[in-house]
Formats: C-alpha cells, structure tokens, sequence
C-alpha cells in the first residue's frame, strides 16, 4: 500500500481521498476548509497541518484543486517535499498552460507525473466511478494505474503530457454543445404538442440519441436518476461549464482550432450563470429555453 498526500479535499477530492483510504493506502490530506477536513477524517484520512506537510515523505501526491492557478502554486509551494521517485497525479481541471507547468515542476525534482482530469461528477467521486482522462510518460501511466483504480472504473490514456487535459476539454465541449441542442429539441417538441416521454422513446433509439438525452434527460420524466427530477440539483453545476468551456475556448485559441459551436455554448452559459442559474445543474440549462420568445 501507497503513503498518499491528498491536496484538495473538496466535494470531488474527499470522497476521492477517501475511498483511497478505504483501498487500504494511508492517505494524509490537506484543505482550507475545516468542514472538508472532518469528513476526510471521519473517512478514515489523516489530515496535515499543511501542503507542504501533506507531500513530505510521500509516494504519492494527488491534487484536486479549483483552477490552474492554484494548482502552479501548490507545486511550487511543496517542490522541495517532493521525493526523487514520487508519483504525482493532477486532478484537477486546468488549463493547459498550467498542465505544462506542473509536469515541468515535477520532471525538476525527478518525479513521475501525470494529468489525470476526471469525468463522473460527485456521485462518481463518491462511487468510485470516475473516468480518469490521463496524460504523461509510459512509466507515470503505468505507475498511476493501480493507484486511480479505487476512485474510478477507468483510466484512459491519452498521450503525453497535458493530453488529459485536452481530452477533457474537448469531452466537455461536446457535452455542452449537445446538452443545449438536447434542451433544444425537447421544449420544441412540447409546444409542438410531444409528450416528453414519447420524444424521449424516439431520440433515445434513433440517431438524434445522445448521453444528454439517454443518462441526462433534462426534463423530468423520462430518466429517473437525471437532476430533472430534482429539481436541476447539481451533479455538474452551470458555473462548472462555463469554467471548462472557458478552457476549451482558451485551448482552441491556442491550437488555431474552430470552434464556433463550443464558442457559442460558452456565451450561453455565461449567460444562464449571469441570470442567476450558476448553482443549477447544466442541464437545467432548458429553463432558458422554456422561457425565451422568438
């Protein structure tokens, strides 16, 4: 078993941190928030008085932070508790740019790294159902594998370094973009006169079929588990896709890349978050829909 330093314990980082307790591995955490700190506790993690405590001596050191940003400053922070031979793993959904930099950091000091975004939302985190999207060396992969086991069903690899995040931008995008032609197409089929039930009977098996629309539904109904049912509590709140989309838009600039639907999804959702709807689902993206006039 693994002495893990865990970075972050958040609504996705602490279940996280724990269920690599629960795997048997001594995970010591670390967060700013004193309420994040007990449930890591009572979930069986040791909790540091400090990043830089939570990483020394450590094999592993996992990250799950809000933005690049912190995650650059965190690496910078903990360099030199960093051992020659530790396994970093960056969870977080960042930007590229800062992707880069912490591999950089962690080459500096002799460590192995990988960028290893998630996909699952807090259920998943709590479940241990997580899609790990991983980039870094053959070695980094093959050494992140065992230890991404307890928190997810599976870990894709991507590429090198920063590939993780680029796939889960481009996920992301995709998301975003049918989640809204999704929202679309069901107000539509209401004032049209369609029960929801029977447009979902058809999409749901013909070619218009989507993740949106058979595991997401965004209307009441149809999907039991979606948060249409509950009244658009987030799984994924708005906030976050517009974050992710932002990064999409920032990565597409960077690689010269078109992308005038991600780039439309984008302002959408801003403006579903500047109307007051940032702590709704995503998917509750339709109430725009439901109340807009052409």
């Amino acid at each position: 078993m693994a002495s893990i330093g865990f970075i972050g314990l958040g609504n996705m980082g602490g279940p996280m941190a724990i269920n690599l307790a629960k795997a048997g591995h001594q995970v010591e955490g670390f967060d700013l928030s004193a309420q994040a700190v007990e449930l890591a506790r009572e979930g069986g993690c040791t909790i540091a008085a400090s990043a830089v405590e939570a990483a020394t001596g450590k094999d592993v050191i996992v990250t799950m932070l809000p933005a690049g940003t912190h995650v650059v400053s965190v690496y910078e922070e903990i360099r030199d508790a960093i051992g020659a031979g530790a396994l970093m793993i960056e969870c977080s959904t960042i930007d590229i740019a800062s992707a880069a930099k912490a591999h950089e950091i962690a080459a500096s000091v002799g460590a192995l790294s990988v960028d290893a975004p998630v996909s699952g939302g807090i259920m998943g985190a709590v479940n241990g159902t997580l899609t790990f999207m991983a980039g870094g060396s053959a070695a980094a992969l093959d050494a992140a594998e065992p230890l991404l086991d307890p928190m997810g069903s599976r870990m894709v690899r991507c590429g090198q370094a920063t590939a993780g995040q680029a796939a889960k931008v481009c996920n992301n995008m995709i998301l975003a973009v049918t989640m809204i032609g999704t929202a679309e197409a069901f107000e539509m089929g209401r004032r049209l006169g369609l029960e929801d039930q029977a447009l979902f009977d058809v999409v749901s098996t013909a070619s218009g079929q989507s993740w949106s629309t058979t595991t997401y539904c965004p209307v009441p109904g149809p999907v039991p588990t979606s948060p249409a049912n509950n009244d658009y509590k987030p799984g994924f709140a708005a906030q976050l896709m517009v974050k992710d989309l932002g990064l999409a838009q920032e990565a597409a600039e960077g690689a010269s890349a078109y992308t005038p639907l991600g780039k439309h999804a984008f302002e959408l959702y801003r403006q579903f978050c500047d109307e007051g709807f940032g702590d709704t689902d995503f998917s509750g993206i339709i109430k725009m829909m439901q109340s807009a006039k052409k």
